[in-house]
């Protein structure tokens, strides 16, 4: 196969090859041959958390939580939780033996309040006792004066007061007001989208100890152990050398764990710090539905225009992002937001500004899409306004405008093996959309009380840490001398399967049977300063860490193997624990070549580390390739509306996804499904809701209603794109954990257009999720205007419209 090589960067070199549409027999892996995590689990063999063994002496730890958004702290009365029981302990700020600091972004994220607490569910102490239970009673006995201060729940209305965690960030490009000047149609409005609570099966937990009085191991349920470890070490005032911090594996993450597990884990190390023994800190699910964050909800307005012909000329969103108390990840999230403001578009005049607003609400934080979604919904809300001005039919605007080869985007990135036509052209003629069209108008002019839509939505998603110095991993392998082979990441296992793909890269690059290979557990002792396992980077970057080790060790084999063959290296070849010479088996085994190695005192082990290459961006001029590729993708949904009750059913879900070369089509099918399970959740289920006064309102999962099987999609057909090179990833792959959330927003569309079918006219109304209370409105209120109606904190939406006048 002929290539060029394109560059090289960490002594790895990047080749282009020509494109790769079937994996070659001889390089594949049959994955049906790993073991999947999923077995195990299945079986009730995995532990989590809460399942462990707890050392001799383990006191069980909670959190006494505020009751109220806003106030100063007057005193904290611990005379009866401390008589309750000899066991009992009771840890304010004032105990903490280091800093009471956990924010790094910014330092502004107290571990315990000192002065005053700033959101409804914040921690306030620590109680430990000899049970969970009495730990639990200890800490209602405890009696907390206060004072109540002005609370801020509205992301306006902190932008109004000038509360903003940083100052706004705007990327532009071309000349907005003279291109709208030219624009034959120009639409504006406002979009509000929702909160999301990340409802991962294991809640968050911990258990620390202290080892030989100074050194300090903690079990942590996080997504990246290496801040955890730094969060421990600083408010214990120990070096990180420490601490060390283990991360088995996850019942689930979905970003909830990247950076807000270090509250607990430091709790729980404090806790065992003071008192001198074992303590875990495990949250029952409501306390952990009230004192964590959830997916960033945004309000936006947007301004969009085209010429007669549909081109788009100009686009302009500010997006008024509700970051909760404190930094947490905020900035990393809305920079993901402004990066993708114009969707899968390209459009040459752009103004976006992003608006970090502080309110006393939880820290809102990592969320699957990580401030893209936010970003999609707008710019697909405003091709959705503009089509219906225009009068045409969306899914025609967007073919129209969709990124090409070797588009420059707005923030100046050069697009490369752009996929988005590509992606959208397959599916319209996957689901024969003419066709479809047709039918969906026959079904609604001759039924009543039930109308059908679609809706359609390109995807253009860039992979990499928007903080560029978060693109890099380690990784360590070791054969040892019975053949086999370990590999330890800095990747967390969390029901994605990264460690089976991670098994699948490792095998394939020594050229051994993948039921040789193990991952083991991510610790900081092996593998040092990780980061977080996010971002869809997970198998991207821990996978080329660790192909870059066994290439090293494959290296020094082929050459043992030549010198036990009397060959040439280039000559030799290891595939699936056979060695070969030139093309056939020889004589030589797996298991000789091992111990040959051994007994001439060579190597079997390497680190290997990876940084991901041509990733720059400058942040004073908003210019860059903050991104290594993009994933394209296209997904269309059939809903139908039941116009007498208000509520919907999602009828079919047609997808096209870039996955690359998929080393494991099984899983990354399941992470599709996955992913469009939890967007269109969002879109049309999932209602996070506030009380005016700052109180979660939908703090069960009997008050918050995420997807289940009645309401998933009866059929969810989903293909993949011929796969491409994709250089700077193992083999051609692509990421692919956050990309298809995007595609349930189509579900949104699906159900907007059923209503406009039923309704008979233009419905221009954007505010996300749109739950069946919001469509019954919908059908019934007058004709909606531009600006959507929103219901105010703690109101439900039949208050809202009946206010109205509706």
């Amino acid at each position: 196969m002929k290539t060029e090589n394109i560059g090289k960067k960490n002594n790895v070199s990047f080749e282009r090859a020509a494109p790769v549409h079937t994996a070659r027999a001889a390089d594949s892996i049959n994955p049906s041959m790993v073991i999947p995590e999923s077995l195990p689990n299945v079986l009730g063999q995995t532990q989590y958390i809460d399942d462990l063994p707890r050392p001799a002496g383990c006191l069980q730890a909670v959190v006494r939580l505020s009751d109220s958004a806003h106030a100063r702290i007057l005193a904290i009365r611990t005379e009866e939780a401390l008589a309750l029981d000899p066991s009992v302990r009771v840890i304010l700020a004032k105990d903490i033996p280091g800093t009471n600091q956990i924010g790094f972004n910014k330092p502004d994220e107290p571990l315990l309040p000192e002065e005053e607490w700033v959101y409804w569910g914040q921690p306030i102490a620590i109680v430990v006792a000899a049970t969970r239970p009495l730990a639990r009673r200890a800490a209602s006995l405890l009696r907390i004066e206060s004072e109540p201060l002005p609370a801020i729940t509205d992301p306006r209305e902190a932008a109004a007061r000038g509360e903003f965690i940083f100052p706004p960030r705007t990327i532009a490009c071309g000349n907005t007001q003279e291109a709208f000047s030219r624009c034959a149609y120009v639409v504006e409005g406002r979009v509000e989208s929702g909160g999301q609570e990340h409802v991962y099966l294991e809640t968050q937990g911990a258990i620390a100890q202290v080892v030989d009085g100074r050194r300090v191991h903690v079990i942590s349920s996080t997504q990246g152990p290496s801040g955890v470890q730094r969060a421990v070490a600083q408010v214990l005032g120990v070096s990180m050398n420490m601490v060390e911090v283990e991360a088995r594996r996850l019942g689930g993450a979905f970003g909830g764990k990247e950076d807000q597990a270090a509250n607990w884990a430091c709790m729980a190390a404090v806790a065992s710090w003071i008192t001198g023994k074992p303590v875990e800190l495990y949250l029952n699910r409501k306390d952990d539905m009230r004192a964590t964050g959830k997916r960033h909800p945004y309000s936006s307005d947007f301004r969009i225009g085209a010429d007669k012909d549909g081109t788009l000329l100009a686009f302009e969103a500010d997006y008024y992002q509700n970051s909760g108390f404190c930094c947490d990840l905020s900035a990393a999230i809305l920079a993901r937001t402004v990066l993708h403001a114009t969707g899968a578009y390209h459009i040459p005049n752009v103004r976006v500004t992003g608006y970090m607003c502080r309110t006393n609400l939880p820290s809102f934080t990592a969320f699957r899409g990580f401030g893209a979604p936010q970003a999609f919904f707008v710019i697909e809300s405003a091709m959705d306004a503009l089509a219906q001005k225009m009068g045409i039919d969306p899914v025609e605007l967007k073919r129209r405008n969709l990124y090409k080869e070797g588009d420059r985007t707005y923030y100046g990135m050069t697009l490369e093996r752009v996929r988005a036509s590509e992606a959208v052209e397959r599916l319209l003629k996957k689901v024969d959309y003419p066709s479809l069209k047709e039918r969906i108008a026959q079904f609604n002019a001759t039924h009543r009380l039930e109308k059908k839509g679609l809706g359609l939505i390109p995807v253009a998603f860039g992979i990499s840490f928007t903080k560029l110095q978060m693109n890099q991993a380690g990784a360590l392998v070791h054969i040892y001398t019975d053949g086999s082979v370990m590999v330890s990441t800095g990747a967390i296992e969390m029901g994605q399967q990264v460690a089976r793909k991670i098994a699948l890269i490792v095998a394939r690059t020594l050229g051994v049977p993948v039921a040789k290979v193990t991952v083991q557990r991510t610790t900081t002792l092996t593998v040092a300063n990780t980061v977080p396992t996010a971002a869809s980077t997970g198998s991207d970057l821990n996978g080329m860490a660790a192909k870059i080790a066994c290439q090293e060790i494959r290296g020094r084999l082929v050459k043992k193997a030549a010198e036990l063959l009397h060959a040439l290296p280039e000559e030799i070849d290891i595939k699936e624990g056979a060695i070969l010479q030139n093309g056939s088996p020889s004589a030589l085994t797996w298991q000789a070549l091992i111990e040959a190695m051994h007994a001439s005192r060579q190597d079997l082990s390497a680190h290997g580390f990876y940084a991901t290459p041509f990733l720059e961006y400058d942040m004073r001029t908003e210019r860059g390739r903050p991104f290594a590729y993009h994933v394209y993708g296209a997904a269309l949904v059939e809903a139908s509306v039941d116009t007498l009750r208000g509520t919907y059913s999602l009828d079919s879900v047609s997808v096209v996804h870039d996955i690359g070369e998929s080393i494991d089509p099984s899983t990354d099918r399941g992470q599709i499904e996955g992913a469009l399970a939890q967007g269109l959740g969002w879109a049309l289920l999932e209602d996070l809701r506030f009380g005016a006064d700052g109180r979660l309102l939908s703090d069960t999962l009997s008050t918050y209603k995420v997807p289940d099987v009645s309401f998933m999609p009866s059929s969810i057909d989903i293909e993949f794109l011929p796969p491409i090179e994709n250089p700077t990833t193992p083999y051609n792959s692509k990421a692919v954990g956050e990309p298809p959330l995007q595609y349930g927003i189509a579900g949104y569309f699906a159900v907007l257009n059923a209503i406009r079918a039923a309704v008979g006219r233009s419905v221009a109304y954007y505010n996300l999720p749109l739950i069946p209370e919001k469509v019954s409105d919908l059908l019934a209120s007058t004709p909606c205007t531009q600006e959507p109606m929103e219901p105010q904190r703690g109101q439900s939406f039949n208050e809202t419209i009946s206010k109205k006048g509706a």
